[in-house]
C-alpha cells in the first residue's frame, strides 16, 4: 500500500515465483485484490498492467518466454480483480464466494468445448504417471489403467473446483490484508457471518438426484463437484461463528484445521455437509439467540 510501483514488483515478484512454488501465486493475486479492494478498479487495472509488464519481463529473462506470466494475469489476476470490485461495492462474502463458482464454471465449459472428450484428455496427460507406477510396479497395468479412467472421469471437474478455490483464498488473503491494515478483525466478523443463497443448497440437492438416478450424469456429477467448495467455505465459518460465540479458545480451531488436514478427503467432506445443512437450519443464528437468551 505505499505506492502503485511496491504492489506491482509484489505481485510480479510472486507471479514468477509461483511457477517454482505453486502458493506464492495466492500472494501474487492478493496483492491485487488488496489494491483493488482498497482503492478501485481503476487503481487495481493499472497494478496488474505494470504487475504483468514486470513479471513477463522477469520470465522472459528466467525462462525465456514471458507467456507463463501472461498466462498467470489473465487466469488469476483478473477473476480476482473483478471479485475484489464486487465485494468492495457489495460487502459481501457470500456474494463474492457465490459469484467465484462462474469461473468455475466457465472453466469447466471451456475444457468440454476445447477438448470434446474431457475423460481421454486426462488420461492422456496422465498416462506418463501410470507408466511410472507400472514401472516401478507400484501397481499392476490393468489395475492401473483403471485406476487413471476414474480419477480422469472426475479430473475436469476437480479442476475447475480448484482453480476458483485458489482465486477465493487469494481474494480472502487480501480481504483479511486490508483488515489488518484498516479495520483489525473485521474480516473475522466477516468471516463467520458467511452465507450462502439458500438456491444453492436446492441445487445441491436436485444435482445430487440426477447423479444417484441419472443415466447420463457426468455433467451433474461435475457440477456438484463445483459446488462443494461453497459449502465447505460455509462450513468453515459455522466452525469460527460457534467457536466465537462459546468464545472457545485458539486452540480448539488448530486442532479444526489439523483435522481437516490429517482427515482429507473425509474430513473436508464433513464440513461441507455442515456448511448444505447449515444453508437450512442458520446454526450460529440459533445459537446467537440462545446465547442472548441465556445472557
Amino acid at each position: 500500500m505505499r505506492g502503485r510501483s511496491q504492489a506491482a514488483m509484489v505481485a510480479a515478484a510472486a507471479a514468477v515465483l509461483s511457477l517454482v512454488v505453486p502458493l506464492v501465486g495466492l500472494v501474487s493475486s492478493a496483492a491485487v485484490a488488496l489494491v483493488t479492494l482498497r482503492q478501485g478498479a481503476a487503481e487495481g487495472l493499472l497494478v496488474g498492467l505494470f504487475a504483468g509488464l514486470a513479471s513477463g519481463l522477469l520470465a522472459f529473462l528466467v525462462l525465456g518466454s514471458p507467456l507463463p506470466a501472461i498466462g498467470f494475469a489473465l487466469a488469476l489476476w483478473l477473476p480476482v480483480l473483478l471479485l475484489a470490485v464486487v465485494l468492495r461495492h457489495a460487502r459481501s462474502l457470500g456474494v463474492a464466494v457465490q459469484l467465484a463458482g462462474l469461473f468455475g464454471l466457465l472453466i469447466l465449459a471451456v475444457i468440454h468445448l476445447q477438448t470434446g472428450d474431457p475423460a481421454t484428455f486426462w488420461a492422456e496427460l496422465l498416462e506418463p504417471v501410470r507408466q511410472n507406477l507400472v514401472d516401478s510396479q507400484v501397481i499392476d497395468d490393468a489395475g492401473s489403467e483403471a485406476l487413471v479412467a476414474q480419477v480422469a472421469r472426475w479430473m475436469t471437474g476437480a479442476f475447475s473446483a480448484t482453480f476458483y478455490f485458489q482465486v477465493v483464498l487469494a481474494l480472502f488473503l487480501g480481504r483479511w490484508w486490508q483488515a489488518l491494515l484498516y479495520n483489525p478483525g473485521g474480516f473475522g466478523e466477516e468471516f463467520r457471518a458467511l452465507r450462502l443463497h439458500p438456491a444453492t443448497g436446492y441445487a445441491a440437492l436436485v444435482l445430487t438426484l440426477v447423479v444417484s438416478f441419472g443415466e447420463s450424469n457426468l455433467w451433474a456429477a461435475e457440477l456438484l463437484l463445483l459446488l462443494m467448495p461453497l459449502f465447505f467455505l460455509q462450513g468453515v465459518a459455522v466452525v469460527h461463528g460457534l467457536a466465537a460465540a462459546f468464545e472457545a479458545h485458539k486452540a480448539w480451531l488448530i486442532g479444526f484445521y489439523a483435522l481437516l488436514v490429517l482427515a482429507m478427503p473425509h474430513g473436508q467432506i464433513l464440513v461441507a455437509g455442515l456448511g448444505l445443512l447449515d444453508i437450512w437450519m442458520d446454526v450460529r443464528a440459533r445459537v446467537g439467540a440462545r446465547n442472548e437468551h441465556e445472557g
